[in-house]
């Protein structure tokens, strides 16, 4: 990974619950981490190859590993939120993650 590339900020978000002051139970989205990353939109060939796979995947997410990081959470980029179908640790090195997303 060459971290000159990391040139975009991107949060990741995981679903949480709670209860207000009335005993209601509330669900939202707590950040996780505000990371550099790079955001790449697929190439028609790779959205090809990719949607065999996995359907819509449409987006890749470069960024440095951290463990935890799972499907369930999501990804929040210039206003736009992407779900993750798919963390990878890239080359089981514990250094990138490479997630791939539908918008």
């Amino acid at each position: 990974m060459i971290t000159g590339q990391l040139d975009q900020r991107v949060t990741v978000e995981r679903a949480s619950t709670g209860v207000d002051g009335y005993g209601e139970v509330i669900t939202g989205w707590t950040p996780v981490c505000t990371t550099w990353a790079t955001v790449e939109p697929l190439s028609g060939r790779e959205y090809f190859a990719a949607s065999a796979a996995q359907s819509e995947v449409t987006t890749r997410i470069r960024m440095r590993y951290r463990p935890g990081i799972t499907s369930a959470d999501r990804v929040i980029h210039e206003g736009t939120t992407y779900g993750i179908t798919s963390v990878i640790d890239y080359k089981s090195a514990n250094r990138e993650l490479v997630l791939m997303c539908k918008g």
